[in-house]
């Protein structure tokens, strides 16, 4: 069995992973660090929890009962603790913030999308899971990166549920602001773009494209919704190929002949993957669980991977039918 520990609890990212792992076949869920909630019962904090264990908050830390440590802290946190904790060498860590995704910070981090690292996540000791809207967009232009046809600009808009800001309430997360209206944010200037960008230059050197990239709030809890286009001289069957080729061994990651909806992901570990052509225009729909695929569900994939599992492991999801 591995043995699990978890930084940060009270988010919705750790409440997914805390279900995850507590119904994973070969993990055991150690401790739960919170200083803030150190005492209570996880299922206080996570009510979904509630008959299904009895653990409580720790506000300790015993490495050594465990095998890898997953953060699910604010970003720039898990730096700071790092910085100021002695995590032992040996222990793997998964982290899913910010803090170590970009090449300049990664202090021997691997970039933990499986989709394109999946042989590098086999031997980390280090690995920072991605953005849910870096995870998103990527998966729809991977294949097109690896072929070397990014070559013009991207217009990417993308819409994300009230859950992708996270479980403190803020003027833009409430019910009565959310309910019934969508808003643009952070136009052209994301800051998943930096490692979208890293991404595709690893497939493609020399990639300079503009990603023109509009994020939307979206009046729903879960998941996230891109449509993507880009100039595609191609017949949209060299293009299909493409996509086809490129996912067939990964296991969550689909393309569909069908136009796709969101409930089809939601509570998965799924991307489904659309594509159209327009004249000269390819569009291609990429749809996640931003809970799931986008965070929690990818954290659990990389760790499958670090520790020689089947990567569906834990992660046999099935989207409701309504």
């Amino acid at each position: 069995m591995i043995k699990v520990g978890i930084i940060g609890g009270a988010g919705y990212t750790a409440g997914e992973l805390i279900r995850l792992l507590h119904n994973h076949p070969e993990t055991e869920l150690i401790f739960v660090n919170s200083t803030s909630n150190a005492g209570n019962l996880l299922s206080d904090v996570h009510a979904g929890l509630l008959g299904e264990t009895d653990m409580r908050f720790t506000d300790q830390l015993p490495y050594d009962k465990i095998d890898v440590l997953f953060f699910c802290v604010a970003h720039g946190d898990t730096k700071a603790f790092m910085a100021s904790n002695q995590v032992p060498d040996h222990l793997k860590i998964i982290d899913l913030s910010t803090d170590y995704r970009h090449k300049a910070t990664c202090n021997n981090f691997v970039y933990g999308l499986p989709e394109l690292n999946s042989e590098a996540i086999k031997t980390a000791s280090r690995v920072a899971n991605p953005g849910c809207f870096a995870t998103a967009i990527q998966l729809a232009l991977l294949p097109l990166a690896k072929a070397g046809l990014l070559n013009n600009e991207i217009h990417i808009n993308a819409l994300t549920g009230s859950t992708g800001a996270g479980v403190k309430p803020g003027a833009t997360s409430h019910f009565s602001w959310r309910e019934n209206n969508i808003s643009v944010y952070k136009p052209f200037g994301h800051q998943h773009l930096k490692e979208i960008t890293e991404s595709l230059l690893q497939l493609q050197p020399g990639f300079s494209a503009d990603i023109n990239f509009i994020p939307v709030r979206g009046n729903f809890t879960r998941g996230i919704f891109a449509t993507v286009y880009l100039n595609f001289k191609g017949k949209i069957e060299e293009a299909k190929d493409l996509f086809v080729n490129y996912y067939k061994d990964s296991p969550f990651t689909f393309v569909t002949d069908v136009n796709p909806d969101l409930k089809q992901v939601v509570n998965t570990n799924k991307c489904i993957l659309y594509l159209e052509k327009h004249g000269d225009k390819l569009l291609i729909i990429s749809c996640i669980d931003n809970l799931l695929k986008g965070a929690s569900g990818q954290a659990v994939h990389n760790m499958n991977l670090m520790f020689g599992l089947d990567e569906r492991m834990g992660l046999r999801l099935k989207a409701s039918a309504f």
